[in-house]
């Protein structure tokens, strides 16, 4: 069998960034021997999960984070004969063991914005991101123009500077609930948080990354699916010719990579689905521009959130937010 690891920075069954790659893995018609290190959120720990397993031997080795790409620049050059997969990322750094992959997050995300807008009565919808970076960002952003292009008066978005906190998404989800929003999104694996928000206040919920249904069977209405596997087959298949790297590959609606998911249970509004696997074909095929309209909300960009007195009040404005949104934010919600 051929060997592969796996070296996530969050649990391998998360329902987000890490579980989309073991489910890829799994779903390539190979004959694998699959290892994986997960939950390695300590850059240095999955540096020398990475080298470990080269040294043991492994013949592909995917380091599934984008943070992983310095270290992995250290490494691979010292295993010449092992393949290394490295995402979310657009560029090998010029090493010929080396592969790159990322998902067109923003394809989906604009499907899964435009769907929302046909969801929401207060006419505003909270997004809940981890760190400003990667995928996270292009599918927000693309969630964001698809929602203002459906007639959504506001999308305010919220990064609380950590992929992995439960606690700082939870609080995030309530001050958007808080301030009127009626349906949420969010990425990478700490949003289970706000799906738990979402599910007890009954708020509708778009996935992305892995199919997040059962964390709210009757609320998720949609997931955007990462579907690795894609780009993993054409990788291995170069390996197989004697190509270990130096290519870059993306995941996106039109080669199958990106899947939006519908959730069954959920009824959405007569003609919303049709129309939106419409949209799906036509970004697919380019017809469809999902460039990004006049924003009509405020991008609310939050290095994390604290709780004072009972209200939560955003910190930390001025290092990551321009001024006059700061102002701008203050005014609307009354939050200092």
């Amino acid at each position: 069998p051929l060997r592969v690891a796996i070296v996530a920075p969050s649990a391998s069954d998360d329902l987000a960034f890490s579980q989309s790659m073991v489910d890829s893995v799994n779903a390539l018609d190979r004959d694998i021997d699959l290892s994986i290190t997960d939950g390695t959120f300590i850059i240095e720990d999955a540096a020398a999960a990475i080298r470990g397993y080269a040294e043991d031997g492994h013949d592909v080795v995917i380091a599934h984070g984008t943070q992983f790409g310095a270290s992995l620049m250290e490494i691979a050059p010292d295993f010449p004969d092992v393949t290394f997969a490295w995402g979310t990322a657009t560029d090998t750094q010029g090493l010929d063991n080396v592969f790159a992959y990322s998902p067109a997050a923003d394809e989906g995300g604009y499907v899964n914005g435009w769907i929302a807008s046909s969801l929401t009565e207060t006419g505003i919808i909270g997004v809940v991101g981890p760190i400003e970076a990667g995928d996270a960002v292009a599918y927000i952003n693309g969630f964001e123009a698809g929602a203002l292009a459906g007639g959504a008066a506001e999308v305010n978005v919220t990064y609380t500077g950590s992929f992995g906190d439960v606690a700082l998404a939870a609080e995030a989800a309530e001050a958007h609930l808080a301030n009127n929003a009626d349906v949420l999104t969010g990425t990478a694996q700490m949003v289970v948080g706000a799906v738990g928000v979402a599910a007890d206040s009954d708020v509708p919920w778009f996935g992305t990354q892995a199919n997040q249904t059962s964390l709210a069977p009757d609320l998720v209405v949609a997931s955007q699916v990462y579907h690795w596997e894609v780009a993993l087959e054409e990788m291995l298949s170069l390996r197989d010719s004697g190509v270990l790297g130096g290519q870059a590959f993306e995941i996106n609606l039109a080669n199958g990579g990106l899947v939006i998911e519908f959730n069954d249970a959920f009824a959405l509004p007569a003609g919303v689905r049709d129309e939106a696997e419409t949209m799906i074909t036509g970004i697919g095929t380019g017809t469809v521009d999902i460039s990004a309209p006049a924003s009509g909300g405020l991008d609310v960009v939050a290095c994390g959130l604290d709780e004072v007195d009972g209200d939560l009040n955003f910190y930390n404005w001025s290092e990551y937010m321009d001024p006059d949104l700061i102002t701008a934010f203050q005014d609307q919600y009354g939050v200092t």
